[in-house]
């Protein structure tokens, strides 16, 4: 996904604040509102600039349905509000590709949504990928696979 006016403009903010020597302008850069809905955009926009939210996950399937290439550590995101408007930015660290049901209980955590619990976790996301699979055709089972992706914010910094 290439970068909107706000979010190139947000992005060259962050990046002047950066030492010469940063390994920021050399990385791949993307901007994108989380969820399926303007209202989810909010809320998990909120939840990642707060840092409560430092984990995503995505079906595998929805990747190679949109033809889009899988997250890889250092991958930067200008995180965007569900009205297109940049929250902050983060740096993924990590993605491992996992089956539903195999998610641990401290990614459900870091996701940072609901009471943060694996229980909640399952219930959430169950729903979430029955309406991906909607989209993309498919089916949602318990052994379908996720892309699972942690990241930190790294701006605005706390």
């Amino acid at each position: 996904m290439s970068l909107n006016l706000a979010a190139e403009a947000y992005f060259q903010k962050f990046l002047a604040q950066q030492a010469p020597d940063s390994p920021y302008p050399s990385r791949k850069v993307l901007a994108e509102g989380w969820g399926d809905s303007p209202a989810m955009a909010d809320e998990l926009g909120a939840l990642i600039a707060a840092g409560t939210k430092t984990a995503t996950c995505s079906a595998l399937a929805e990747w190679k349905h949109d033809g889009d290439e899988l997250p890889e550590p250092g991958l930067l995101t200008v995180v965007l509000n569900g009205s297109d408007e940049p929250l902050c930015i983060v740096e993924t660290i990590e993605v491992k590709i996992l089956p539903f049901d195999q998610v641990p209980a401290d990614f459900a955590f870091e996701e940072g949504e609901g009471d943060r619990s694996l229980a909640y976790w399952r219930e959430a996301h169950q729903h979430f990928f029955v309406r991906t699979f909607e989209r993309i055709g498919g089916q949602f089972s318990r052994d379908m696979l996720l892309v699972c992706e942690r990241f930190r914010l790294i701006y605005p910094s706390r």
